[in-house]
């Protein structure tokens, strides 16, 4: 059996991915499917002056962003239950955001386009997203490869819904990920 240490070593690392990107302390984010929190309360710390939205459909999801947050002393979270898969499903101000995030979120959605259109409609003019998705180079943990995005793939969604993909970031051994501009 592998070391879970090292396993964890070769997963995804949140601190380490919010550093190598540009989110500053003022930001207003939104991470679409939030799940548990594992991006939410490590951007909700980076971002202490800004704004986090958390947003899932579901409600055991949010309530334990909630209660990390409570135990954390966290105080800029605002958590919503949401359809993403619906036009202004985030119920978001349209172009009032400055970055989105989607992490493994995107494989689990038939509609993928009308969740890049949300993300793009709430985004500021010149707003980002960040996504990140299960890889197929190692298949040992995650979902099916057969419900996994490629990269090409992914990369076509997101230009298609008129964002400039402006650099792949290093993920993990078990994911990828990229950066995109609203276009």
């Amino acid at each position: 059996m592998e070391d879970k240490i090292a396993l964890t070593d070769k997963f995804i690392n949140p601190d380490a991915i919010i550093s190598k990107i540009s989110i500053s302390k003022d930001s207003i984010v939104a991470d679409f499917g939030c799940g548990s929190g594992y991006f939410s309360i490590p951007i909700a710390r980076a971002i202490e002056e800004g704004k986090l939205y958390s947003l899932d459909v579901l409600p055991q999801a949010l309530e334990s962003v909630e209660s990390q947050a409570k135990i954390g002393g966290i105080s800029n979270i605002v958590t919503k239950r949401v359809n993403l898969e619906k036009e202004k499903g985030s119920g978001l101000e349209e172009g009032s955001i400055d970055w989105v995030i989607l992490k493994d979120m995107l494989f689990q959605n038939k509609n993928k386009e009308v969740v890049l259109k949300e993300a793009h409609r709430i985004l500021k003019p010149g707003g980002k997203i960040l996504v990140i998705e299960w890889g197929d180079r190692n298949l040992s943990v995650g979902p099916d490869k057969g419900i996994r995005i490629s990269s090409e793939e992914l990369e076509k969604f997101v230009e298609g819904q008129r964002f400039r993909i402006e650099e792949k970031v290093d993920a993990g051994d078990f994911h990828y990920g990229l950066i995109a501009t609203k276009g």
